[in-house]
């Protein structure tokens, strides 16, 4: 960034991240494709370093998802010891730096070994305040919307809560995410233009952005782009580009009173 540093942008609040391209990054070496995964890691904590500094209050990283399973048995078990051994390792380091980690996704797919990891973990660094790091593992944005439906149905059967007042905003309190704000910014690397079934409802108003980049080329530069182009969107809601321009008027006016 040649102007213009990160502080003098307008960050977004909460960013969510597909890193994709750590298997790519690995055969382009003539590597195995878990050596690339091994190689994300490094990433991830670049990433979370990037977010705390900058003042982001969440970062949501899509670790493994619901339709990973169908990988290669291998990949896939490298990847679950590479999660518990990461779990191991880095929870100190995010403690130690005030960051709170939480785990979103169908947990009781994993081993109880792991399972109990994820608890440990959560529950040493439930009370830090500098980042939420969520991440992602076997996680749908499909499932975490039928998940939500069923507490809603459960509700209903047990005579709590009338068909006629589910809305939106029920529903919305039953998704993972449900205590942070969505995420305004979606960044895929790897060069891929989809979402691949992630934060299907939280999305809905998102500002994507799609590099080129492999994940475990993924660093403080890279992430800089991305928010300075975030920064230059206009978010409008549905709204015309006029109405928000008096809307943020009218701010500025109230705001000088």
């Amino acid at each position: 960034m040649d102007s213009i540093s990160v502080e003098q942008l307008k960050l977004p609040k909460h960013v969510a991240i597909i890193m994709d391209g750590n298997g790519r990054w690995a055969q382009l070496r003539g590597k195995h494709r878990t050596f690339g995964h091994k190689a994300g890691a490094e990433s991830v904590r670049r990433a979370v370093a990037f977010a705390r500094k900058k003042g982001i209050q969440s970062l949501t990283l899509f670790a493994f998802s619901s339709e990973n399973w169908k990988r290669p048995e291998e990949e896939v078990s490298v990847l679950m010891e590479l999660f518990f051994t990461v779990l191991k390792r880095e929870v100190k380091k995010l403690h130690k730096h005030n960051v709170k980690l939480k785990i979103i996704g169908d947990t009781e797919g994993f081993s109880a070994k792991l399972q109990q990891r994820i608890k440990e973990a959560e529950a040493l660094t439930v009370n830090n305040t500098s980042l939420t790091l969520n991440i992602a593992a076997n996680y749908g944005g499909r499932w975490d919307i039928a998940q939500a439906a069923q507490q809603l149905a459960k509700s209903v059967q047990e005579g709590k809560l009338n068909p006629s007042d589910i809305n939106e905003e029920k529903l919305a309190a039953h998704l993972n995410l449900a205590d942070q704000t969505v995420p305004d910014l979606l960044i895929r690397t790897g060069g891929e233009h989809r979402i691949s079934n992630f934060l299907l409802w939280q999305l809905a108003y998102a500002e994507f952005y799609f590099a080129d980049v492999l994940w475990p080329d993924f660093d403080d530069q890279a992430f800089a782009q991305a928010i300075a182009d975030f920064s230059c969107r206009e978010r409008r809601y549905g709204l015309t580009s006029e109405q928000v321009q008096q809307a943020i008027l009218d701010t500025d006016v109230t705001s000088g009173e």
